[in-house]
Parts: C-alpha cells; sequence; structure tokens
C-alpha cells in the first residue's frame, strides 16, 4: 500500500486532472503514480513521464519538438550577447539546421557547435569575430571552440573566396566602435583614430607584427598609442581585459610597435635622441614622416639615407610649422625638469631650422627654395642641442620673465600633424601594403628569432665536437692548454650568475647524436625527438 511521501498517510484520493493519487489528509500529489512502461513493440502505447519533454501541467510538447525549442532559444541567446542583427542570427540558425539535418542537440557540446556556427558565419561574410570572444559568451576553452570550428569548416568546404582570412582591419574598427573605453569621444575624434589606427596597423602588417600571431593584442597595443596620441587615457591592462586579449602578449606587442617607430625616427635628425621611453612624444614627427614617405614616388637615385623621393626638409617644416613663439615667454625651466627640457627643445625647434644664404636668412616657409641636405639638418639641430645645454647649465629661465602666451605647444593637443590622405588610411591588399615605402623595412621577427636559435645549435654543436674530440683523441691536445667548450649562451648566463658552468640536456642529445654520425645540418633544424628515433633507437647501435 502506498505511503504519502509528506506525512506518511495511507488514505489516498484520485485527482481527476493529473489523475495522480493525492493524499486525504495533506493533500499532497504522489508523483510518478501512473507511470506505465513501455510495451508491446515500438508502436505499443508509452507511460505519460516518458515521452513528454518538458514538465508541466497539459503540456502536449513532444521530446523532439521541445529539444528544438530549447535549442532554438540557445541560438537567440548567443546571437544577442555578441550583438548580431536578426538576419545574421537567422544565418546561424539556418547553419546548425544544415549541418545537425534538422536535429539540433542539447548538452554542453552543442553550445561549443553554436559558438563555431556563429564564428563561421561571421568570417564567411568577412566580418571578424575574436574567438575569445566566442569562447567568453558560450563559457568554452579556446582550443575547444577552434577544433569545432575546424569541423564545421571541413564539413561545410569552405575555402577561398567564400571563407575568407581574418580581417585585422576589420577587428579593428569593430573595437574601437564597441568598446566602452571610447564611448565618450567625439565622433570627429573616433573617424581621426579610426584612420590613424589603419595606418599604424598596415605599417605593422608591414613589419610582420601580426604574422602568425594572435590578433586582439597587436589590436589593443594600436588603440592605447592612438588613444595617447589623440590625449585620451587608456590603460593597456584595462583594454585587454575588456576585449579578451592577453595582457602580457598585450604590452609585449605594444613595446615591439614602440622600438619599430623608434627605428624609422632614426632617419629624422635627432633621430638618435628617440628612444622607447620618449617617442610617443615625437610620434607625431615619426607618423608624419612614415606618411610623406608612404605618399612619395620611388626614384631611381637613392641617397646615402636611403630617402625615396622625399625631401626632409619639407617633413621638418611642416612638422615644425607652428607660431609658438620664443620659449622664453613661454615657460619656466627647472633644472631637474626633463618634461620642461623637452617642450624647451619643441619650442626651439622651427627657429633653428632656418638656412643663410649671402647674409640673409630664410624662414622655414622659404626651404622649398633650396636642396636641404641632411647633413645640414643634423648641423643645425646639433647648434640647437648645443645652445639649449648652455641655457641648462647656466641656470637661466628658472621664471617666467613677462607672460606666458594662451596658447602653449602642446605635442597631444596638435593635431595639424595628421594629413590622412596616405593610401595606407585606407583598406589595402597585402601585396599593395608590402610595396609601400614607410621608412623601415625589416625580415620577420620569427625568422630573426630562428636565425639566433640555428647559431647557438651551431655554436653547440662546435663544443660538442671539440669535447668528444678530446676524448676520443687526448693526445691531441696539449697538457698546457685548455679549450673552452662553452657557448655564447653559457658565458652569458654564467655572467649574470644564473647557472653554473657545465653542460645541459640539449648538449648530450648533440653529443649522442654526433656519434651516431647524424649530419650536422640536420641537427641544426632541432628536431631531437625525430633524430633520435631514425639514428639512435632504430640503428641497431647500443
Amino acid at each position: 500500500m502506498p505511503i504519502c511521501i509528506s506525512c506518511k498517510g495511507k488514505t489516498f484520493i484520485r485527482d481527476d486532472i493529473t489523475n495522480n493519487l493525492a493524499c486525504s489528509t495533506c493533500g499532497r500529489l504522489q508523483e510518478y503514480d501512473n507511470l506505465v512502461d513501455q510495451y508491446g513493440g515500438i508502436n505499443g502505447p508509452t507511460g505519460t513521464f516518458v515521452s513528454v519533454g518538458t514538465t508541466g501541467t497539459g503540456n502536449v510538447y513532444s521530446y523532439k519538438e521541445t529539444k528544438i525549442y530549447e535549442a532554438r532559444k540557445l541560438i537567440d541567446d548567443v546571437s544577442l550577447r555578441l550583438g548580431f542583427s536578426p538576419s545574421e542570427s537567422d544565418d546561424v540558425k539556418r547553419m546548425v539546421a544544415t549541418i545537425t539535418e534538422g536535429e539540433y542537440g542539447q548538452g554542453n557540446w552543442f553550445n561549443v557547435f553554436v559558438g563555431a556556427c556563429s564564428y563561421v558565419g561571421m568570417r564567411r561574410d568577412n566580418k571578424s569575430l575574436p574567438i575569445s570572444e566566442v569562447a567568453s559568451v558560450i563559457g568554452s576553452d579556446a582550443y575547444e571552440l577552434g577544433r569545432m570550428i575546424m569541423r564545421v569548416v571541413n564539413f561545410l568546404d569552405l575555402k577561398k573566396p567564400n571563407f575568407p582570412e581574418f580581417d585585422i582591419v576589420n577587428l579593428f574598427e569593430r573595437t574601437l566602435r564597441n568598446s566602452h573605453s571610447f564611448a565618450d569621444v567625439e565622433g570627429d575624434k573616433v573617424q581621426r583614430m579610426k584612420k590613424q589606427g589603419i595606418f599604424l596597423i598596415h605599417c605593422a602588417m608591414k613589419w610582420f607584427l601580426t604574422t602568425g600571431r594572435r590578433p586582439l593584442p597587436i589590436v589593443a597595443a594600436v588603440l592605447v598609442l592612438v588613444a595617447e596620441l589623440n590625449g585620451i587615457s587608456v590603460r593597456i591592462e584595462e583594454l585587454a581585459k575588456e576585449i579578451h586579449a592577453v595582457v602580457h602578449t598585450s604590452r609585449l606587442r605594444y613595446r615591439e610597435l614602440l622600438q619599430a617607430l623608434v627605428k624609422v625616427a632614426q632617419a629624422l635628425p635627432w633621430g638618435k635622441d628617440i628612444t622607447v621611453k620618449n617617442v610617443v612624444k615625437n610620434a607625431p614627427f615619426v607618423i608624419q614622416y612614415m606618411e610623406r614617405k608612404a605618399m612619395s614616388k620611388p626614384s631611381k637615385k637613392k641617397d646615402s639615407e636611403g630617402d625615396v623621393g622625399l625631401n626632409l626638409g619639407d617633413v621638418v617644416r611642416d612638422c615644425l610649422r607652428k607660431d609658438i613663439g620664443d620659449g622664453t615667454d613661454m615657460m619656466s625651466f627647472e633644472d631637474d625638469s626633463e618634461t620642461e627640457m623637452e617642450k624647451l627643445k619643441l619650442a626651439h625647434q622651427s627657429r633653428y631650422f632656418e638656412v643663410e644664404d649671402g647674409g640673409c636668412a630664410l624662414s622655414v616657409d622659404n626651404v622649398d627654395k633650396l636642396k636641404l641636405s641632411h647633413e645640414c639638418l643634423s648641423m643645425m639641430y646639433s647648434k640647437f642641442l648645443d645652445e639649449v645645454g648652455n641655457v641648462k647649465s647656466s641656470g637661466g629661465l628658472k621664471e617666467v620673465r613677462e607672460r606666458k602666451k594662451r596658447r602653449g605647444f602642446e605635442l597631444h593637443a596638435c593635431t595639424e600633424w595628421w594629413n590622412g590622405k596616405s593610401a595606407l588610411s585606407r583598406r589595402l591588399l597585402l601585396k599593395e601594403i608590402l610595396e609601400k615605402d614607410v621608412g623601415l623595412d625589416v625580415v620577420p621577427p620569427s625568422f630573426v628569432n630562428g636565425c639566433v636559435t640555428v647559431k647557438k645549435r651551431r655554436e653547440k654543436i662546435n663544443a660538442a665536437k671539440l669535447r668528444i674530440d678530446k676524448i676520443m683523441h687526448p693526445l691531441n691536445a696539449h697538457s698546457g692548454d685548455s679549450i673552452d667548450t662553452r657557448t655564447t649562451e653559457d658565458v652569458q648566463c654564467t655572467k649574470k650568475r644564473k647557472r653554473a658552468r657545465g653542460i645541459d640536456w640539449e648538449d648530450l642529445i648533440i653529443e649522442t647524436l654526433l656519434l651516431h654520425r647524424v649530419k650536422e645540418e640536420e641537427i641544426e633544424k632541432g628536431w631531437y625527438n625525430v633524430l633520435l628515433e631514425l639514428h639512435v633507437f632504430n640503428s641497431g647501435i647500443v
């Protein structure tokens, strides 16, 4: 006899609506009372709680209908959180229905599958959507999502041009438009930042800073630099977390971008004074030089500085063409103030870019009439630096002599340096970007690192050969001679006191491979596991 699960009573009545037993004492419905097992084969009657897909009184939906309803509800939720339009959300639904043949699904795998279809749909329409953003929305791992994306791409057989490459410029525009850090920025300034960012993104692509790397960190680095140039305070840590980029990698890309700008700035007369610490203050001059360089037409004859049809005097003249007056009326100067020193340099630069010809001084506006060489510019700038140093050593300019001008020369407030007419400020193909000259041609960082690694392995191979020769032919080594078998890396680490002199596991593997007569060219490639498997374990030599 059944017992009430609430009051342990034994008297029940049948409920007319649910057809379940109800306790006559407390009125509690007894669950699963009318459960009927399936019998009579596949076409036999079924129990009430076996075929109904969802709970609730009077529910007539089947299991499949409920599954499809929940799946579409999940797709709408993911599309809403990703900011999709109704048409984009419908595309994701059609893709899911096509791949699953209308069966949809449920569970954690289906969440990952919906995220993969969302990414592929946006990528197919040439709309950049970061994988890390999709992974954060669906609560999945980026690597698991990437594997699902590859399965979706292979199933749909998506190839170029139906599945274009990832557009980092589109990602930059989308991040600038949707970021909360730039929500209060004026529309005109946003458009200027957009063109400046596209210009720097194209330069980073030409300098191979984006090759084989995740796009979000370089986008974060460019956004921070552009914000600083336009007087907007943005921390790279906050921006990286907002766009789901790795903070450490974003800092590294930002430093690499500054280092590239420092290399470009070496072509300027004061380039030797520009470092990573002060390159942001000089970035307007450097970027305008790069823009002029990109807009210039290549010429057959190149001077010693490597200019391609570009007059550096024009760049300097336009950068410094601003009515800033004399520095003695603008600011006070303290001996221990590096900021005031930088302001003083900027204030006096325009006065020193004047050329005397026959006792008649030509102003900066008349430089077009002369052929101004790089040596002349360097000499005038050196003269300017010497005089500024003398003023600092003599203790002058400690106080304002007359009055401060209402308009000071603030670097971030000066927007005349940006022209925005270069082709690099618009969308270009990779081939067109590589053909542009921005004042710096470099090889990919991965290639440089590979060359350095091969050089280190070559040193290890030579050191291992010396050790093997010393053991196999001890008579050839003189008693008074001592062979230093350390590599450059060992010497540097010893100087830094990171490790003592000796050999490591890589040296032992190289010695083993050399004893098994493996070619040195193969050892330099660094495929130690493959070489050990081929030449050591399968060679028959113990």
